[in-house]
């Protein structure tokens, strides 16, 4: 006869741990940024024992991965929504590509996705969590329309990098303007002309 194995119960609240945790460091992070948020904030919005803690991350900036891992999946997935509203990949690449440029408007992920990544995690680690999460996506729909022959199918998976950079700029431009949510007409308006002479026939 099966019984549940004894440590479950310290999984599943080790998990519970884990995920307040993110939750509390992701409001600190997307209100005040990463240098003004403390370790002991975190913990004294949470309730968990700084050791409690150091058993899921070994300092902040691990914590700020999870946070930033966790906030792009998200970004994924509403990109991917959005897409799949349209029926035809020119249609999902455009509707993918604004709807993360929108996304971006909010502060708390321009802090956080666009600001504080790069020198808290590093270039390379950013753009690793980034093209995880979205690179595969924007490759196949790429690849799709290379089949209807606007460019060469060898090309799509370099211009896929060459999309994703574009986007990700007209984001850095929006989250360090002075007026963010003035800038991000213009940005969309820029946008979709170089996505326009991508796409045209």
């Amino acid at each position: 006869m099966g019984s549940a194995a004894p440590d479950d119960g310290r999984v599943r609240r080790g998990r519970d741990t884990r995920a307040r945790l993110i939750a509390s460091a992701r409001a600190h992070f997307g209100e005040s940024g990463f240098d003004a948020t403390s370790i002991e904030a975190i913990l004294e919005s949470t309730g968990v024992a700084r050791g409690a803690l150091y058993h899921h991350f070994t300092n902040k900036t691990a914590l700020f991965d999870a946070v930033l891992d966790q906030v792009t999946v998200e970004l994924a997935e509403q990109v991917r929504e959005a897409a799949l509203g349209h029926s035809d990949p020119a249609g999902m690449l455009r509707a993918g590509c604004l709807a993360w440029l929108r996304c971006t408007a909010d502060p708390a992920i321009q802090r956080i996705v666009l600001l504080d990544a790069p020198s808290v995690v590093g270039w390379t680690r950013w753009r690793q969590i980034d093209e995880q999460h979205t690179l595969g996506a924007t490759k196949a729909v790429l690849r799709e329309l290379a089949r209807t022959g606007r460019f060469p199918v060898d090309t799509a998976d370099t211009l896929a990098h060459l999309v994703l950079a574009a986007v990700g700029e007209a984001a850095q431009l929006i989250a360090r303007a002075e007026q963010p949510e003035a800038a991000l007409p213009d940005a969309q308006v820029a946008l979709e002309i170089l996505l326009d002479r991508l796409l045209e026939n």
